[in-house]
């Protein structure tokens, strides 16, 4: 079943294809969380693999790939990018090409539903390339628990390496653990017209 679904988002349009793909086996009942892990972990990374000739061919890159359940339903999300941006038809050529090759290789027993879309404008940087890419933007990030009595902090991403992550705010260098920071996404300007 594939269905599209386009959403407006000021002067960009994030785009999503999303295509459900039923298996027949069922999925354990139980799972210990190590297991959890490294199953998520082989999944994307083999995805990954499969995405490589087909972005490629199609003329965008992989910005992220996350296999993650949300409720009963498991969801394997690609999000695909290019400088000028995505378009609903980048969307639904991976998509398409990517799902004949998931079905051909078949290493996902779950039912799962998969989407392809951009990352969006407030993206999340998870990865050390979305940082690399990030270095002197805007950027909110999230700590797990409150710092100096406060768990969002915005600034200018200035720096990072492997266990920290540096942001300038108000003109003043604030260095982060990577260990403490739940999430760092690039921060939205909203421009209000009066």
């Amino acid at each position: 079943m594939l269905a599209m679904e386009e959403k407006g988002c000021y002067n960009t349009v994030e785009l999503r294809i999303v295509t459900e793909i039923k298996s027949g086996l069922a999925s354990p009942l139980f799972s210990v969380q190590e297991d959890v892990m490294s199953k998520r972990e082989t999944y994307e990374e083999k995805t990954e693999r499969l995405l490589s000739p087909i972005v490629e061919q199609h003329g965008v890159e992989i910005y992220d790939v996350e296999y993650v359940k949300e409720g009963k339903d498991y969801y394997l999300r690609v999000y695909i990018d290019k400088p000028e941006g995505v378009n609903i038809q980048d969307c639904e050529n991976v998509s398409r090409a990517l799902s004949d090759a998931l079905d051909a290789e078949d290493f996902i027993p779950d039912a799962y539903i998969l989407e392809v879309s951009s990352p969006g404008l407030g993206r999340v940087l998870k990865k050390d390339r979305h940082m690399e890419k990030s270095l002197g933007e805007a950027v909110e990030l999230k700590a797990y628990k409150p710092m100096d009595g406060q768990k969002e902090f915005s600034g200018i991403l200035k720096a990072f390496d492997d266990r920290t992550v540096t942001i300038e705010q108000d003109g003043v260098l604030r260095t982060f653990e990577r260990s403490d920071i739940a999430t760092v996404r690039l921060a939205l300007d909203i421009i209000q017209e009066t």
